[in-house]
């Protein structure tokens, strides 16, 4: 049975039944986005309809984590509107992941029930990757690291704008030797140019703190000075938020994706313009470098005794990170990081469903 349903096409000439019609637009529209199909297929009167879905807000965290967690056991501890809070950005295939990853670790741990442990750790898995155990570091470079670490935990912690930092860990993870993880307090839709300012100096913070302490730059920061480049020329040639150039947007990128093309810029300014884009550029960098200098400096002994716990303890929580912000001695930290799990205890023979069962060996096996 044909059908005009794709518009524009003939009935029967080009052979689109309702049955293809139907398969292209469930395949090509939650993994093709609208730039990425051929624009003869978009044209008015074809598959000319958007539908826009986007990461869902707190709430919708909420829910669709209750369904990915249903008929999974979870331990008294276990809140899903804090993990819903603590998951910002997170699509809903991040947070099916994060509750597998969760229940996986559960099982690996020998536990008849999911903790909330178990779902902290797999947010750590789900945003940094999974934990390279086998990978061994030199003291010296695992110094460099924490130092680096810790150099973007204390700009951020002390910029106005800058999300909070959740937590520090220089285990590696992926391919990164070490991880800082920001999390905002809220959903947020727009960024204001204080908040990217804020950001971009929080990048500069592990490259500055390398300097200061071994007067030495390693290829650590690499990611950090891309993410910065990117997020300044974002800044000056998109949201015109320079001061020099104005309120212009600078280039128009375009292009067609569509089998195997990439994306090109028109070229619509001079060569005055470009070095201008260039040097405001470098001014909003060497502006950020400066300002994470200047806060590792004013608390480079609070510095120092923050790396020296965070290498005995190899990770620090928020709240270990704010005691030792404060100045607390390391007497006075009272805020002990929980076990990773804890091991319940084994049931005799005859326990209820889903508990674990220790089964002795027959003595004549079959």
């Amino acid at each position: 049975r044909t059908s005009t349903s794709a518009g524009g096409f003939p009935p029967t000439s080009r052979g689109i039944t309702e049955r293809s019609v139907r398969r292209f637009c469930v395949t090509s529209s939650p993994f093709q986005p609208s730039p990425r199909v051929d624009p003869a297929l978009r044209r008015p009167g074809r598959f000319d309809r958007r539908v826009v879905v986007d990461n869902p807000d707190a709430n919708g965290r909420d829910a669709i984590l209750k369904v990915h967690a249903r008929g999974k056991p979870l331990a008294d501890d276990v809140n899903i509107m804090s993990l819903a809070r603590r998951t910002p950005g997170f699509s809903g295939a991040d947070l099916a992941n994060l509750v597998n990853e969760a229940a996986l670790l559960a099982a690996r741990r020998e536990q008849t029930k999911i903790f909330m442990n178990d779902f902290e750790d797999s947010i750590d898995r789900v945003v940094a990757g999974p934990e390279r155990k086998s990978r061994l570091i030199s003291d010296k470079e695992k110094e460099m690291v924490a130092y680096h670490e810790v150099g973007h935990a204390i700009v951020s912690e002390l910029l106005p704008n800058a999300d909070p930092v959740h937590k520090i860990s220089i285990l590696p993870r992926g391919t990164a030797l070490g991880y800082t993880i920001q999390l905002p307090t809220q959903d947020k839709y727009l960024t204001t140019k204080s908040e990217l300012l804020d950001r971009i100096a929080g990048l500069l913070g592990g490259r500055v703190a390398e300097q200061l302490v071994f007067d030495e730059i390693s290829t650590g920061a690499g990611n950090d000075l891309e993410r910065a480049t990117e997020l300044v020329r974002a800044m000056v040639c998109e949201y015109g938020m320079s001061e020099s150039i104005g309120p212009l947007t600078v280039g128009k990128r375009h292009g067609n994706p569509f089998l195997g093309r990439d994306y090109m810029e028109d070229r619509n300014y001079s060569e005055e313009m470009a070095r201008a884009v260039d040097k405001e550029i470098r001014a909003i960098i060497d502006a950020g470098y400066e300002r994470a200098k200047s806060i590792i400096q004013e608390n480079r002994q609070k510095m120092d005794s923050i790396v020296k716990v965070l290498l005995e303890k190899e990770t620090l929580e928020r709240e270990e990170f704010d005691t030792l912000m404060e100045g607390a001695s390391l007497n006075s930290l009272t805020v002990q990081r929980k076990p990773a799990f804890e091991k319940p205890s084994e049931p005799e023979v005859g326990g209820t469903v889903g508990e674990k069962v220790d089964r002795k060996p027959e003595k004549n096996p079959r």
